[in-house]
């Protein structure tokens, strides 16, 4: 191993280096984990470039789910920001306490699907470097918190794509009417495959969510799911299948001024929610 200065490497090297990070994995036995999708950053302007585009700064509230080595959560901290860590692998515990030494980051260890975003204080902004097995699965979570009001956050691009799409283009889903509902999304810009170690098989992307707070009505997003359910079928198809009675299905759908042969994935937000009104509670 390279000699050092008598400095913990974290502050004898820049802790985003291709150099740092093998030595911090070499030094505590390390190996990225695959299924975990710890792929490290190891490129600076990204990094900076999500810090500030989260909105880190002095008093700022952040939480950050998958700090892996801790490379984004100490530039977060460094900027001031309060910052929460949520990591399921108790592997780390070693590097991260080198990594974010006199930081004050509170480490939660655990599954970040268990955990309550609900309890975070009114305010937090999320910002990571979000594990793509479950990137879907967390950011329905940010939304649905109701205290996270931003999500700046590296995802596939596939993901990122879906998050910002509207009504009649091609990546127009249950995820991407569920953003509409809660706030909206904007795409940063795409990050190489080389800004990581290991470097991922997909390209990936920073996209930044703002959240308005406001909870649509359960019944409305029950709808869109099995609206969106199945992509390619008609929105009559999928609603009927979902349980709907097909009389009242045909006489709301005509009442929104919608035809039988739509497609679900091309009916604007506004005539899903007159749709629902006409529906009312009727439901799987």
């Amino acid at each position: 191993m390279t000699d050092l200065p008598d400095l913990p490497i974290t502050q004898a090297l820049k802790l985003y280096s291709p150099r740092t990070v093998r030595e911090l994995l070499e030094r505590h036995g390390l190996r990225p984990t695959k299924s975990l999708g710890q792929n490290f950053l190891i490129d600076g302007n990204i990094l900076r470039l999500i810090a500030e585009a989260g909105g880190a700064d002095r008093g700022v509230n952040v939480l950050e789910v998958g700090p892996g080595l801790g490379v984004l959560t100490r530039e977060l901290a460094e900027r001031g920001a309060t910052v929460t860590a949520l990591e399921k692998d108790e592997r780390l515990k070693g590097v991260l306490a080198e990594t974010l030494a006199d930081l004050g980051v509170n480490l939660v260890w655990g599954d970040a699907l268990d955990y309550d975003y609900a309890s975070v204080p009114a305010g937090t902004r999320v910002i990571a470097n979000l594990p793509y097995y479950i990137s879907t699965a967390l950011l329905t979570r940010f939304m649905k918190s109701g205290n996270i009001v931003s999500a700046t956050v590296l995802v596939q691009r596939e993901v990122a794509e879906r998050l910002g799409s509207q009504p009649g283009q091609d990546g127009y889903g249950y995820l991407s009417a569920l953003v509409s509902l809660h706030g909206q999304a904007k795409l940063l810009r795409d990050v190489p495959r080389g800004a990581f170690f290991p470097a991922p098989d997909v390209t990936s992307s920073v996209v930044r969510l703002d959240f308005t707070g406001e909870q649509p009505l359960p019944g409305l997003v029950l709808l869109l799911e099995q609206a969106l359910h199945h992509r390619r079928k008609t929105l009559r198809n999928n609603l009927r299948m979902a349980g709907f009675d097909q009389e009242q299905l045909d006489a709301a759908l005509a009442g929104a001024g919608l035809p039988d042969a739509v497609r679900a994935e091309d009916v604007p937000l506004a005539a899903m929610r007159e749709l629902y009104r006409l529906l009312g509670d009727v439901k799987k």
